[in-house]
């Protein structure tokens, strides 16, 4: 009995170092975006973006395996330089933002793959969710006592597996699509000390 309660003292015990030692920090939505790359005709690359990622990622410096991110997208900020194939993207043939108006992300775990990370968890877009690997770098930073956190992070995804899968003209739209995230995060100024 005694050896169990340690066990789970430790446990806990762990947890909490681990809590304790990751800096939260919330995602900036100015400069973040969540940007994507398909092939049109299959000739031709369409660049496109969503502006508005939101969202809070737990930052342990010593031990980046011990960080973890949960994001949010909002579908009804993409935009891909074009109002008639912005509208036909956000329309119900893709990503019908009217009732799908996010793109979610958590992380399960952080691992370490030699000299890179990557994020694991679960990736939900429309009704679907799966598990995913984002290999990611990351730098921190300073300045006017206030921490920021910059993450850049790479995926390739098949958007039928999604539900993304308007097709009425096939080859004209190819299933694979590069997505890069570029998320910029800042921790609260720290409160100046008032003078005696």
């Amino acid at each position: 009995m005694r050896k169990a309660f340690a066990v789970v003292t430790l446990a806990a015990g762990l947890l909490v170092g681990s809590a304790f030692g990751a800096d939260e920090y919330k995602i900036n939505p100015v400069n973040s975006s969540a940007n994507f790359a398909v092939k049109h005709l299959m000739v031709s690359t369409v660049k496109g973006r969503f502006s508005d990622v939101q969202g809070t990622i737990n930052y342990d410096p010593k031990d980046v395996t011990n960080s973890s991110v949960k994001a949010v997208i909002k579908t009804s900020t993409l935009a891909t330089d074009n109002a008639s194939r912005d509208a036909h993207v956000k329309s119900a043939d893709f990503f019908d933002v009217a009732k799908y108006p996010e793109i979610k992300f958590e992380s399960t775990k952080i691992e370490k793959r030699g000299n890179q990370y990557v994020a694991i968890g679960n990736l939900t877009i429309k009704d679907v969710t799966k598990h995913v690997e984002l290999p990611f770098t990351v730098n921190t930073t300073e300045m006017g006592g206030q921490k920021s956190l910059g993450a850049d992070a790479t995926l390739t995804i098949n958007r039928f597996d999604y539900h993304v899968d308007w097709d009425k003209m096939p080859g004209s739209v190819d299933k694979t699509v590069k997505i890069e995230l570029n998320i910029e995060a800042s921790q609260p100024k720290a409160a100046a000390v008032p003078a005696k």
